[in-house]
Protein backbone atom coordinates (compact mmCIF):
# COMPACT_ATOMS: atom_id res chain seq x y z
CA UNK A 1 0.00 0.00 0.00
CA UNK A 2 1.10 3.56 -0.67
CA UNK A 3 2.65 5.46 1.89
CA UNK A 4 0.21 8.20 2.70
CA UNK A 5 -2.81 7.27 1.03
CA UNK A 6 -5.99 6.43 2.64
CA UNK A 7 -5.95 3.10 2.99
CA UNK A 8 -2.71 2.80 4.21
CA UNK A 9 -3.88 5.15 7.05
CA UNK A 10 -6.92 2.78 7.68
CA UNK A 11 -4.89 -0.12 7.18
CA UNK A 12 -2.52 1.12 10.06
CA UNK A 13 -5.22 2.33 12.31
CA UNK A 14 -6.51 -1.38 12.36
CA UNK A 15 -2.71 -3.19 12.62
CA UNK A 16 -3.37 -6.13 15.03
CA UNK A 17 0.16 -5.61 16.06
CA UNK A 18 -0.76 -2.25 17.39
CA UNK A 19 -4.43 -1.69 17.82
CA UNK A 20 -6.72 -3.69 19.50
CA UNK A 21 -9.32 -2.84 16.57
CA UNK A 22 -10.37 -5.59 14.00
CA UNK A 23 -7.77 -6.12 11.48
CA UNK A 24 -9.15 -5.48 7.88
CA UNK A 25 -10.22 -8.09 5.59
CA UNK A 26 -8.80 -7.07 2.10
CA UNK A 27 -8.77 -8.45 -1.04
CA UNK A 28 -8.26 -8.55 -4.52
CA UNK A 29 -11.10 -6.51 -6.98
CA UNK A 30 -10.96 -6.61 -10.54
CA UNK A 31 -12.54 -3.18 -12.24
CA UNK A 32 -15.44 -4.93 -14.03
CA UNK A 33 -16.49 -5.82 -10.28
CA UNK A 34 -16.01 -2.39 -8.44
CA UNK A 35 -18.28 -0.90 -11.13
CA UNK A 36 -21.10 -2.87 -10.72
CA UNK A 37 -20.20 -2.50 -6.58
CA UNK A 38 -20.36 1.00 -6.97
CA UNK A 39 -23.39 1.36 -9.25
CA UNK A 40 -25.24 -0.34 -6.57
CA UNK A 41 -24.56 1.18 -3.62
CA UNK A 42 -24.91 4.64 -5.55
CA UNK A 43 -27.82 3.46 -6.65
CA UNK A 44 -29.47 2.88 -2.65
CA UNK A 45 -28.63 6.90 -2.23
CA UNK A 46 -31.22 7.81 -4.42
CA UNK A 47 -34.08 5.45 -1.94
CA UNK A 48 -32.52 7.18 0.96
CA UNK A 49 -35.25 9.40 3.04
CA UNK A 50 -32.18 11.72 4.70
CA UNK A 51 -29.09 13.01 2.27
CA UNK A 52 -25.81 11.31 3.00
CA UNK A 53 -21.83 12.75 2.56
CA UNK A 54 -20.66 10.85 -0.55
CA UNK A 55 -16.71 11.06 -1.05
CA UNK A 56 -14.80 9.83 -3.97
CA UNK A 57 -11.83 9.71 -5.57
CA UNK A 58 -11.89 8.46 -8.74
CA UNK A 59 -8.08 8.52 -10.12
CA UNK A 60 -8.13 10.26 -13.10
CA UNK A 61 -10.96 12.90 -14.17
CA UNK A 62 -11.47 11.21 -17.06
CA UNK A 63 -13.08 8.56 -14.87
CA UNK A 64 -15.17 10.99 -13.56
CA UNK A 65 -16.37 12.22 -16.67
CA UNK A 66 -17.88 8.73 -17.18
CA UNK A 67 -20.17 9.20 -14.17
CA UNK A 68 -20.44 12.90 -14.19
CA UNK A 69 -24.19 12.89 -15.65
CA UNK A 70 -24.81 10.01 -12.87
CA UNK A 71 -23.87 11.84 -10.07
CA UNK A 72 -25.85 14.83 -11.03
CA UNK A 73 -28.65 12.80 -9.90
CA UNK A 74 -26.92 11.25 -6.58
CA UNK A 75 -26.00 15.03 -5.33
CA UNK A 76 -29.34 15.95 -5.85
CA UNK A 77 -29.64 13.47 -2.64
CA UNK A 78 -26.85 13.92 -0.95
CA UNK A 79 -25.88 16.85 1.71
CA UNK A 80 -22.67 17.37 0.01
CA UNK A 81 -20.52 15.24 -2.69
CA UNK A 82 -16.70 15.78 -3.11
CA UNK A 83 -14.71 14.06 -5.72
CA UNK A 84 -11.06 13.91 -5.62
CA UNK A 85 -9.27 13.22 -8.65
CA UNK A 86 -6.13 14.09 -10.87
CA UNK A 87 -6.48 17.08 -13.08
CA UNK A 88 -7.32 16.14 -16.36
CA UNK A 89 -8.22 18.70 -18.71
CA UNK A 90 -12.03 19.46 -18.82
CA UNK A 91 -13.63 16.90 -16.17
CA UNK A 92 -14.44 20.50 -13.49
CA UNK A 93 -15.50 22.43 -16.09
CA UNK A 94 -18.23 19.48 -16.55
CA UNK A 95 -22.18 20.84 -15.55
CA UNK A 96 -22.31 18.18 -13.10
CA UNK A 97 -19.33 19.64 -11.00
CA UNK A 98 -20.96 23.39 -10.85
CA UNK A 99 -23.47 22.21 -8.96
CA UNK A 100 -23.81 23.94 -5.66
CA UNK A 101 -23.34 20.57 -3.81
CA UNK A 102 -20.24 19.40 -5.08
CA UNK A 103 -17.19 20.22 -4.95
CA UNK A 104 -13.98 19.07 -7.10
CA UNK A 105 -10.60 18.40 -5.32
CA UNK A 106 -7.61 18.45 -8.08
CA UNK A 107 -5.12 15.74 -6.62
CA UNK A 108 -1.47 16.47 -7.10
CA UNK A 109 0.12 13.35 -9.58
CA UNK A 110 1.78 12.69 -6.30
CA UNK A 111 -0.31 12.14 -3.80
CA UNK A 112 -0.88 8.67 -3.17
CA UNK A 113 -4.77 9.15 -3.39
CA UNK A 114 -4.59 9.48 -7.04
CA UNK A 115 -4.21 5.77 -7.18
CA UNK A 116 -7.29 4.97 -4.98
CA UNK A 117 -10.35 4.38 -5.83
CA UNK A 118 -13.25 5.04 -2.85
CA UNK A 119 -16.59 5.54 -2.97
CA UNK A 120 -17.84 6.60 0.73
CA UNK A 121 -21.10 7.07 2.25
CA UNK A 122 -22.15 8.19 5.21
CA UNK A 123 -25.94 9.25 5.68
CA UNK A 124 -28.37 9.41 8.56
CA UNK A 125 -29.83 6.05 7.66
CA UNK A 126 -27.20 4.52 4.87
CA UNK A 127 -23.82 4.10 5.26
CA UNK A 128 -21.44 2.24 2.76
CA UNK A 129 -18.10 2.57 1.06
CA UNK A 130 -15.29 0.72 -1.03
CA UNK A 131 -12.28 1.58 -0.12
CA UNK A 132 -8.90 0.12 -2.75
CA UNK A 133 -5.84 1.07 -4.39
CA UNK A 134 -5.27 -0.47 -8.30
CA UNK A 135 -1.86 -2.55 -7.97
CA UNK A 136 1.24 -1.44 -9.46
CA UNK A 137 2.97 -2.59 -12.09
CA UNK A 138 5.46 -4.57 -10.20
CA UNK A 139 2.36 -6.16 -8.16
CA UNK A 140 1.11 -7.72 -11.51
CA UNK A 141 4.43 -9.82 -11.63
CA UNK A 142 5.44 -10.98 -14.99
CA UNK A 143 1.79 -11.05 -16.42
CA UNK A 144 2.36 -7.64 -16.50
CA UNK A 145 -0.98 -4.85 -16.19
CA UNK A 146 -3.54 -6.15 -18.11
CA UNK A 147 -4.65 -4.49 -21.62
CA UNK A 148 -8.20 -4.61 -21.00
CA UNK A 149 -9.26 -2.05 -18.90
CA UNK A 150 -11.77 -3.89 -16.98
CA UNK A 151 -9.12 -6.47 -15.78
CA UNK A 152 -7.42 -4.29 -13.68
CA UNK A 153 -6.55 -5.32 -9.83
CA UNK A 154 -7.48 -3.33 -6.91
CA UNK A 155 -6.63 -4.04 -3.70
CA UNK A 156 -8.76 -3.38 -0.42
CA UNK A 157 -12.52 -4.17 0.43
CA UNK A 158 -16.04 -2.87 0.90
CA UNK A 159 -18.54 -2.72 3.71
CA UNK A 160 -21.67 -1.57 5.15
CA UNK A 161 -20.07 -0.73 8.64
CA UNK A 162 -21.38 2.71 10.11
CA UNK A 163 -18.14 2.95 12.04
CA UNK A 164 -15.69 2.13 10.60
CA UNK A 165 -17.41 4.08 7.34
CA UNK A 166 -17.27 7.04 9.58
CA UNK A 167 -13.58 6.27 10.39
CA UNK A 168 -12.76 6.55 6.97
CA UNK A 169 -14.78 9.41 6.04
CA UNK A 170 -12.61 11.53 9.14
CA UNK A 171 -9.47 10.40 7.27
CA UNK A 172 -10.77 11.52 4.22
CA UNK A 173 -11.81 15.15 5.41
CA UNK A 174 -8.46 15.26 6.91
CA UNK A 175 -7.09 14.83 3.21
CA UNK A 176 -9.22 17.55 1.77
CA UNK A 177 -8.29 19.34 4.37
CA UNK A 178 -4.78 19.59 2.72
CA UNK A 179 -6.01 21.43 -0.53
CA UNK A 180 -8.83 23.11 0.78
CA UNK A 181 -9.42 23.57 4.84
CA UNK A 182 -12.89 25.40 4.09
CA UNK A 183 -14.25 22.20 2.39
CA UNK A 184 -12.54 20.64 4.90
CA UNK A 185 -14.53 22.48 7.42
CA UNK A 186 -17.98 22.41 6.04
CA UNK A 187 -17.38 18.47 5.59
CA UNK A 188 -16.63 18.72 9.51
CA UNK A 189 -20.00 20.33 9.86
CA UNK A 190 -22.06 17.74 7.86
CA UNK A 191 -20.39 14.68 9.72
CA UNK A 192 -21.47 16.27 12.99
CA UNK A 193 -25.08 16.53 12.02
CA UNK A 194 -25.20 13.30 10.14
CA UNK A 195 -23.90 11.48 13.33
CA UNK A 196 -26.70 13.64 15.68
CA UNK A 197 -28.87 11.91 13.19
CA UNK A 198 -28.19 8.79 13.11
CA UNK A 199 -28.46 8.28 16.90
CA UNK A 200 -32.09 8.89 16.72
CA UNK A 201 -33.05 6.86 12.72
CA UNK A 202 -33.65 3.68 12.26
CA UNK A 203 -31.30 2.47 9.61
CA UNK A 204 -32.33 1.73 6.16
CA UNK A 205 -32.93 -1.95 5.67
CA UNK A 206 -29.88 -3.48 4.65
CA UNK A 207 -31.30 -6.65 2.83
CA UNK A 208 -33.02 -3.72 -0.01
CA UNK A 209 -29.07 -2.75 -0.11
CA UNK A 210 -28.02 -6.63 -0.43
CA UNK A 211 -30.24 -7.71 -3.08
CA UNK A 212 -29.00 -4.37 -5.29
CA UNK A 213 -25.77 -5.16 -5.11
CA UNK A 214 -26.35 -8.54 -6.12
CA UNK A 215 -28.70 -7.90 -9.05
CA UNK A 216 -25.82 -5.23 -10.06
CA UNK A 217 -22.93 -7.79 -9.62
CA UNK A 218 -25.25 -10.39 -11.26
CA UNK A 219 -25.90 -7.75 -14.38
CA UNK A 220 -22.09 -7.82 -14.58
CA UNK A 221 -21.86 -11.32 -15.21
CA UNK A 222 -24.44 -11.80 -17.80
CA UNK A 223 -22.59 -8.52 -19.52
CA UNK A 224 -19.34 -10.84 -20.00
CA UNK A 225 -21.13 -13.07 -22.31
CA UNK A 226 -20.54 -16.64 -22.57
CA UNK A 227 -17.62 -16.83 -25.70
CA UNK A 228 -15.02 -15.25 -23.91
CA UNK A 229 -12.45 -16.03 -21.38
CA UNK A 230 -13.20 -14.36 -18.50
CA UNK A 231 -13.67 -16.93 -15.82
CA UNK A 232 -11.16 -14.90 -12.92
CA UNK A 233 -13.66 -11.93 -13.85
CA UNK A 234 -17.07 -13.87 -13.25
CA UNK A 235 -15.63 -15.27 -10.00
CA UNK A 236 -14.67 -12.10 -8.80
CA UNK A 237 -18.05 -11.22 -9.01
CA UNK A 238 -19.79 -14.24 -7.79
CA UNK A 239 -17.36 -13.74 -4.99
CA UNK A 240 -18.81 -10.67 -4.14
CA UNK A 241 -22.31 -11.50 -4.37
CA UNK A 242 -21.34 -14.02 -1.42
CA UNK A 243 -19.49 -11.01 0.32
CA UNK A 244 -22.64 -9.02 0.60
CA UNK A 245 -24.70 -11.73 2.85
CA UNK A 246 -21.67 -12.41 4.54
CA UNK A 247 -21.22 -8.65 5.13
CA UNK A 248 -25.16 -7.92 6.04
CA UNK A 249 -24.43 -11.06 8.47
CA UNK A 250 -21.97 -9.08 10.14
CA UNK A 251 -23.80 -6.26 10.62
CA UNK A 252 -26.57 -8.29 12.66
CA UNK A 253 -24.18 -9.75 14.63
CA UNK A 254 -22.62 -6.94 15.61
CA UNK A 255 -25.55 -6.14 17.14
CA UNK A 256 -25.22 -8.82 19.50
CA UNK A 257 -22.13 -7.63 21.75
CA UNK A 258 -23.24 -10.62 24.18
CA UNK A 259 -22.61 -13.39 21.55
CA UNK A 260 -20.64 -12.21 18.86
CA UNK A 261 -19.19 -15.53 18.09
CA UNK A 262 -22.77 -17.42 17.37
CA UNK A 263 -22.07 -17.44 13.74
CA UNK A 264 -19.21 -19.03 13.93
CA UNK A 265 -19.45 -21.96 16.38
CA UNK A 266 -22.99 -22.31 14.68
CA UNK A 267 -21.32 -23.03 11.65
CA UNK A 268 -19.14 -25.29 13.00
CA UNK A 269 -21.25 -27.11 15.34
CA UNK A 270 -23.90 -27.60 12.76
CA UNK A 271 -20.93 -29.02 10.33
CA UNK A 272 -19.89 -31.53 13.27
CA UNK A 273 -23.07 -32.69 13.46
CA UNK A 274 -23.40 -33.48 9.77
CA UNK A 275 -20.23 -35.14 9.33
CA UNK A 276 -21.74 -38.08 12.07
CA UNK A 277 -24.03 -38.50 9.71
CA UNK A 278 -21.52 -38.89 7.18
CA UNK A 279 -23.49 -36.09 4.75
CA UNK A 280 -21.61 -35.37 1.57
CA UNK A 281 -19.34 -32.77 1.03
CA UNK A 282 -21.40 -30.28 -1.18
CA UNK A 283 -23.91 -30.94 1.79
CA UNK A 284 -21.66 -30.05 4.52
CA UNK A 285 -20.69 -26.57 2.61
CA UNK A 286 -24.47 -25.44 2.40
CA UNK A 287 -25.13 -26.93 6.15
CA UNK A 288 -21.94 -24.69 7.07
CA UNK A 289 -22.62 -21.24 5.09
CA UNK A 290 -26.37 -21.25 6.32
CA UNK A 291 -24.51 -21.22 9.65
CA UNK A 292 -22.82 -18.75 9.06
CA UNK A 293 -26.27 -16.90 7.86
CA UNK A 294 -28.51 -18.68 9.84
CA UNK A 295 -29.18 -14.97 11.51
CA UNK A 296 -30.32 -13.44 8.29
CA UNK A 297 -33.55 -15.82 8.01
CA UNK A 298 -36.13 -15.58 10.03
CA UNK A 299 -33.82 -13.63 13.16
CA UNK A 300 -34.36 -9.80 14.21
CA UNK A 301 -33.37 -11.07 17.63
CA UNK A 302 -32.38 -14.39 19.13
CA UNK A 303 -34.91 -14.68 21.28
CA UNK A 304 -37.54 -14.26 18.14
CA UNK A 305 -36.67 -17.55 16.72
CA UNK A 306 -37.06 -19.82 19.25
CA UNK A 307 -40.28 -18.74 21.13
CA UNK A 308 -43.51 -20.46 21.10
CA UNK A 309 -44.43 -21.90 17.71
CA UNK A 310 -45.73 -19.52 14.88
CA UNK A 311 -49.30 -20.11 13.66
CA UNK A 312 -49.38 -22.04 10.52
CA UNK A 313 -51.55 -19.74 8.28
CA UNK A 314 -53.51 -20.94 5.13
CA UNK A 315 -51.65 -19.27 2.58
CA UNK A 316 -48.35 -20.98 2.99
CA UNK A 317 -48.30 -23.59 1.01
CA UNK A 318 -47.02 -27.19 1.82
CA UNK A 319 -44.11 -27.14 -0.20
CA UNK A 320 -40.89 -25.82 1.79
CA UNK A 321 -39.60 -24.62 -1.63
CA UNK A 322 -42.36 -22.10 -1.99
CA UNK A 323 -43.52 -20.98 1.20
CA UNK A 324 -43.01 -17.36 2.20
CA UNK A 325 -39.76 -15.88 3.29
CA UNK A 326 -38.92 -13.38 5.69
CA UNK A 327 -36.58 -10.63 4.67
CA UNK A 328 -33.56 -11.74 4.56
CA UNK A 329 -34.13 -15.71 3.51
CA UNK A 330 -35.98 -13.38 0.49
CA UNK A 331 -32.75 -11.64 -0.47
CA UNK A 332 -30.69 -15.27 -0.65
CA UNK A 333 -32.67 -16.00 -3.00
CA UNK A 334 -31.59 -13.18 -5.45
CA UNK A 335 -28.74 -15.62 -5.95
CA UNK A 336 -28.94 -18.75 -7.57
CA UNK A 337 -26.40 -20.98 -5.85
CA UNK A 338 -27.95 -20.09 -2.44
CA UNK A 339 -31.58 -20.76 -3.00
CA UNK A 340 -30.98 -24.05 -1.15
CA UNK A 341 -29.45 -22.17 1.82
CA UNK A 342 -32.45 -20.11 1.84
CA UNK A 343 -34.67 -22.71 1.94
CA UNK A 344 -32.60 -24.23 5.16
CA UNK A 345 -32.81 -21.02 7.01
CA UNK A 346 -36.46 -20.57 6.19
CA UNK A 347 -37.54 -23.78 7.90
CA UNK A 348 -35.41 -23.92 11.03
CA UNK A 349 -38.47 -22.26 12.73
CA UNK A 350 -40.20 -25.70 11.58
CA UNK A 351 -41.54 -27.94 14.71
CA UNK A 352 -40.69 -31.88 14.56
CA UNK A 353 -44.12 -31.77 16.08
CA UNK A 354 -45.68 -29.84 12.82
CA UNK A 355 -46.91 -26.73 15.51
CA UNK A 356 -43.78 -24.93 13.80
CA UNK A 357 -43.69 -22.27 10.91
CA UNK A 358 -43.72 -21.42 8.20
CA UNK A 359 -45.51 -24.50 6.89
CA UNK A 360 -46.28 -26.67 9.38
CA UNK A 361 -44.18 -29.22 8.32
CA UNK A 362 -43.22 -32.14 10.54
CA UNK A 363 -40.61 -34.95 11.53
CA UNK A 364 -38.37 -35.94 8.55
CA UNK A 365 -40.86 -33.61 6.07
CA UNK A 366 -38.12 -30.44 7.44
CA UNK A 367 -35.47 -30.67 5.41
CA UNK A 368 -32.50 -31.94 7.20
CA UNK A 369 -30.09 -29.46 7.12
CA UNK A 370 -33.07 -27.22 8.71
CA UNK A 371 -33.64 -29.57 11.72
CA UNK A 372 -29.47 -29.49 12.37
CA UNK A 373 -29.26 -25.81 12.04
CA UNK A 374 -31.60 -25.08 14.12
CA UNK A 375 -30.84 -27.27 17.16
CA UNK A 376 -27.29 -25.83 16.56
CA UNK A 377 -28.57 -22.29 16.83
CA UNK A 378 -30.79 -23.00 19.81
CA UNK A 379 -27.51 -25.11 21.64
CA UNK A 380 -25.40 -22.07 20.95
CA UNK A 381 -27.38 -19.44 22.32
CA UNK A 382 -28.15 -21.11 25.63
CA UNK A 383 -24.25 -21.79 26.26
CA UNK A 384 -22.83 -18.62 24.93
CA UNK A 385 -19.99 -19.27 23.56
CA UNK A 386 -18.80 -23.37 22.54
CA UNK A 387 -14.97 -22.76 23.41
CA UNK A 388 -13.80 -24.15 26.61
CA UNK A 389 -12.20 -21.47 28.82
CA UNK A 390 -9.03 -21.57 30.05
CA UNK A 391 -9.25 -21.19 34.36
CA UNK A 392 -10.69 -23.91 36.31
CA UNK A 393 -13.05 -21.93 37.83
CA UNK A 394 -14.44 -20.25 34.44
CA UNK A 395 -14.60 -24.15 32.77
CA UNK A 396 -16.21 -25.41 35.58
CA UNK A 397 -19.19 -23.04 35.12
CA UNK A 398 -19.19 -23.86 31.58
CA UNK A 399 -19.50 -27.39 32.11
CA UNK A 400 -22.45 -26.48 34.04
CA UNK A 401 -24.04 -23.97 31.17
CA UNK A 402 -23.25 -26.80 28.51
CA UNK A 403 -25.52 -29.40 30.83
CA UNK A 404 -28.32 -27.03 31.76
CA UNK A 405 -28.38 -26.14 27.68
CA UNK A 406 -28.51 -29.77 26.21
CA UNK A 407 -31.23 -30.34 29.57
CA UNK A 408 -33.10 -27.61 27.95
CA UNK A 409 -33.27 -29.56 24.04
CA UNK A 410 -34.08 -33.04 26.00
CA UNK A 411 -36.99 -31.45 27.52
CA UNK A 412 -38.27 -30.91 23.85
CA UNK A 413 -36.88 -33.47 22.32
CA UNK A 414 -39.77 -35.18 19.86
CA UNK A 415 -41.90 -32.11 20.45
CA UNK A 416 -39.68 -28.72 19.03
CA UNK A 417 -36.13 -31.01 18.29
CA UNK A 418 -35.98 -34.06 16.21
CA UNK A 419 -35.06 -36.85 19.09
CA UNK A 420 -32.00 -38.21 17.29
CA UNK A 421 -30.42 -35.20 16.50
CA UNK A 422 -30.53 -34.56 20.25
CA UNK A 423 -28.82 -37.86 20.80
CA UNK A 424 -26.43 -37.04 18.63
CA UNK A 425 -26.20 -33.24 20.53
CA UNK A 426 -25.86 -35.56 23.68
CA UNK A 427 -22.82 -37.76 22.19
CA UNK A 428 -21.12 -34.60 21.17
CA UNK A 429 -21.54 -32.43 24.54
CA UNK A 430 -19.57 -35.95 26.06
CA UNK A 431 -17.03 -34.73 23.80
CA UNK A 432 -16.94 -31.34 25.08
CA UNK A 433 -16.42 -32.49 28.37
CA UNK A 434 -13.81 -34.77 27.40
CA UNK A 435 -11.68 -32.25 25.61
CA UNK A 436 -13.11 -32.28 22.58
CA UNK A 437 -12.54 -28.98 20.54
CA UNK A 438 -14.26 -27.63 17.28
CA UNK A 439 -13.13 -26.27 14.57
CA UNK A 440 -14.69 -22.78 15.24
CA UNK A 441 -13.12 -20.70 12.44
CA UNK A 442 -14.72 -16.81 11.61
CA UNK A 443 -15.71 -16.18 7.39
CA UNK A 444 -13.33 -14.34 5.45
CA UNK A 445 -15.08 -12.10 3.61
CA UNK A 446 -12.36 -11.92 0.77
CA UNK A 447 -12.05 -15.45 0.00
CA UNK A 448 -15.23 -17.51 0.41
CA UNK A 449 -16.03 -18.74 -2.73
CA UNK A 450 -14.87 -22.31 -1.83
CA UNK A 451 -18.06 -22.37 0.14
CA UNK A 452 -20.25 -21.83 -3.23
CA UNK A 453 -18.04 -24.90 -5.16
CA UNK A 454 -20.17 -27.59 -5.85
CA UNK A 455 -23.15 -26.56 -4.64
CA UNK A 456 -26.29 -27.91 -6.58
CA UNK A 457 -28.30 -24.99 -7.63
CA UNK A 458 -31.35 -27.39 -9.32
CA UNK A 459 -32.79 -30.95 -8.72
CA UNK A 460 -31.42 -30.69 -5.17
CA UNK A 461 -32.18 -34.05 -3.41
CA UNK A 462 -35.16 -34.22 -0.97
CA UNK A 463 -35.05 -34.68 2.75
CA UNK A 464 -36.36 -38.26 2.33
CA UNK A 465 -33.28 -38.86 -0.62
CA UNK A 466 -30.61 -37.21 1.78
CA UNK A 467 -31.84 -39.58 5.22
CA UNK A 468 -32.11 -42.79 2.53
CA UNK A 469 -28.65 -41.82 1.42
CA UNK A 470 -27.32 -41.40 5.18
CA UNK A 471 -29.28 -43.92 6.53
CA UNK A 472 -31.22 -41.84 8.98
CA UNK A 473 -34.68 -42.31 9.75
CA UNK A 474 -35.28 -44.64 6.79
Amino acid sequence: MLEGSILQKLAAAHDPKLSPQRPLSLGVYYKNTLVSLCHALEDCILECDTPPLVITAFQRGKWYLQEADRYAELADKACQVVIMASDDAGFAEHPTSQKPMVDIVALKETDPVAEEWHLIILGPTYAAMVLCQELSAADYGTSGVPKEDLARKFYGFWTFEANLVQEVVELAIAHVGTYNPSLQTKLNQHLKSILAERATLPPQPLENVVSTVVSYLQKGQADLGVNRDDALLDDNLLTNELQAFLRMAQIIDDLDPDNPKAPAEVAALAEMMGQLLDLPGWQLKRLRLAGILHRLGPMQGAESLFSPSKPVQSEYPACPLTCALEPGAQALRTMPRLRAVAQIMTHQTEWWNGKGGPAGLAADDIPLEARILALAAHFQQLVGALSAPQSAEAKAAWFTRLQTALANCQLYSGDRWDPKLVDLLTLLVSGLHQGMALSIQSPKFTNGLWLLDALPTENDPSPQQIAMEVGYGY
